[in-house]
């Protein structure tokens, strides 16, 4: 089975089903620690913390680029040093594996 970060966002709810909390726990464990699941509010989130403006909005950009690719996108809070990201899968009202693919992809970019 591929990692998350080499899978791909599907905008088929069949495909991309909502999650149970048994589920969304279990993909939380895939991908790094920090990231922080609300199973109330049906989201997932992480705060990101840079140097500088510049770095801050080069992630923020590289953020964007890969919603696009995987036409998946969060919501964003851009601040001087910090940008924060809050995921959830409007389409079947609460947490998908889009998400959590999507963020494995944002913790690839830490990772390069």
């Amino acid at each position: 089975m591929p990692e998350l970060a080499e899978k791909h966002c599907s905008s088929n709810p069949d495909l991309a089903p909502r999650l149970d909390d048994t589920g969304a726990k279990s993909l939380l464990s895939s991908i790094e620690a920090g990231w922080q699941l609300d199973l109330d509010q049906q989201s997932l989130s992480r705060q990101f913390e840079f140097k500088n403006y510049y770095q801050t909005m080069a992630f923020a950009n590289a953020v964007a680029w890969i919603a696009h690719q995987q036409d998946h996108h969060p919501d964003m809070t851009i601040s001087y040093r910090h940008c924060h990201i809050f995921y959830t899968t409007h389409s079947v009202k609460g947490l998908s594996i889009n998400d959590f693919i999507c963020a494995a992809r944002i913790d690839a970019l830490q990772s390069n």
